[in-house]
């Protein structure tokens, strides 16, 4: 179930990289993140995270996602340890992402470490060949169906098909 406003339709999605000021004025909307620390799985996951996962832009990846979260504030009330527990082993979310590797790349970017003003915490950056659409739909879904969803205040779903050949 997706939560909260969406973002107004737009035709076309630009991702920029590093640190940028392009002008905006005709954007319908704008968002931004960083890439950080990863702070919710273990050394043993994100080692099996490297070995397992593909880079981002993958000739054959022509599918992506722009799913940007934001938690509500009793999510950020509970200390890390808490966090992990209801994010890994109530919900199971390192592990049920790892089953759609290496089909589905994954990159988060962290808008919290940005300021308040941004509208939402997280950008979650997904791409994917056409022909893993449906274990993406599967991924999604899992992810939305489990405890730590409880916690989500706003999220949208952004699905494009890259045209730059």
């Amino acid at each position: 179930m997706i939560f909260g406003n969406p973002l107004p339709e737009a035709s076309r999605l630009t991702v920029t990289g590093g640190s940028t000021t392009l002008a905006m004025a005709d954007a319908k909307w704008f968002l931004r993140g960083i890439t950080s620390n990863e702070r919710y799985v273990t050394r043993q996951e994100k080692d099996q995270f490297v070995a397992k996962q593909q880079g981002l832009g993958r000739p054959n990846a022509i599918c992506a996602a722009l799913i940007p979260i934001r938690k509500k504030p009793s999510w950020w009330l509970l200390p890390q340890d808490e966090r992990r527990r209801i994010l890994e082993e109530c919900s199971k979310h390192v592990a049920i992402g790892m089953k759609y590797l290496p089909a589905v790349a994954r990159r988060l970017h962290h808008c919290r470490d940005l300021g308040d003003n941004e509208p939402f915490d997280f950008l979650t950056w997904f791409e994917y060949a056409a022909s893993d659409a449906a274990a993406f739909d599967d991924l999604v879904a899992q992810l939305r169906a489990s405890e730590e969803w409880n916690y989500v205040d706003r999220d949208t779903d952004v699905r494009l098909i890259r045209d730059d050949f």
